[in-house]
């Protein structure tokens, strides 16, 4: 990892240490053609032989036919269900000569999330075993087998994405298929996905393919489409993984403004150091003046 905590930074895999690396690799999840089918979340479980669900996730959570419910350490994936009732146009008449009234009509968006694996990486600047490491394909893994459980890499991620297993108290969290894409083979949520709401290629054409989409939801007067994570000068530099919202970043339970959370570690060390130093100055001031003194 270099210096870079905040700010555009072209290429993560070369600041990282790699040369000559691959082009950077990533995840574009439109969730408007999302059909909730949960076939990323079985298929990222069985590839990563990830532990089945307790009895209690099996069960009815009260938030629609979401039973997963958040990213953890034993779901890399998770298709959030948001039931939302909106106006609709009122018909032109309602048989006798009047204007009919408004009525409600349900939207379900649903929406695949996964780790963002962003391009300013809170959880690995924080790591101190090196058990978080950036690949050549620009992704950010967790080496289980290195890693303490020291869970500071939980408390530094903005997305609350990284999680630790009861177990072992080891974290874990989305690899972007790391083993696959050794093997030139897509990640298996992608693969999986029956509808591309899930599209896996290189971060630059997805991004270009996106702005493409959004303009024609835009067209099609899906007026509130928005990319998210898209844009290398946001508060993570932009993530590997962006997504098509349909909403406010809020109601899918994304911060709206995240911000890497090491942002400020430089100009903290620098106030401390200065601090430091005037305590110093303080205390060697107090000695001489001591010592100065008759009879010191």
């Amino acid at each position: 990892m270099g210096n870079r905590l905040f700010g555009p930074l072209a290429d993560v895999a070369a600041d990282a240490g790699y040369t000559e690396p691959p082009r950077r690799m990533g995840f574009f999840t439109d969730t408007s053609v999302c059909i909730g089918c949960k076939a990323c979340e079985v298929a990222c479980k069985e590839w990563n032989a990830l532990p089945e669900p307790d009895a209690g996730m099996m069960a009815l959570t009260g938030m629609s036919y979401d039973n997963t419910v958040e990213l953890g350490a034993n779901s890399w994936r998770h298709v959030a269900f948001i039931e939302q009732e909106r106006p609709v146009p009122a018909p032109a008449g309602n048989g006798n000569g009047h204007a009919g009234a408004g009525a409600g009509a349900q939207r379900w968006l649903m929406a695949s999330d996964v780790c963002k694996h962003c391009t300013h990486a809170a959880c690995l600047d924080v790591c101190p075993t090196g058990a978080l490491v950036r690949t050549e394909f620009g992704s950010v893994v967790v080496q289980s087998d290195v890693c303490n459980g020291c869970a500071y890499c939980v408390s530094a991620c903005p997305f609350g994405v990284i999680d630790r297993r009861e177990d072992d108290g080891r974290a874990w969290k989305c690899t972007l298929c790391y083993d696959r894409l050794r093997g030139g083979l897509e990640p298996a949520c992608a693969k999986a996905c029956p509808t591309d709401s899930i599209q896996f290629g290189p971060l630059d054409e997805l991004r270009e393919a996106a702005a493409v989409r959004l303009a024609d939801l835009h067209a099609s007067g899906e007026t509130g489409a928005r990319l998210y994570g898209h844009d290398p000068s946001d508060g993570i530099g932009g993530a590997g993984a962006f997504f098509l919202l349909l909403d406010e970043p809020e109601i899918y339970g994304l911060p709206p403004d995240p911000v890497v959370t090491t942002r400020d570690l430089p100009a903290m060390w620098r106030w401390a150091g200065a601090a430091a130093a005037v305590m110093v100055a303080g205390i060697g001031m107090a000695f001489a003046g001591r010592s100065a003194r008759p009879g010191g």
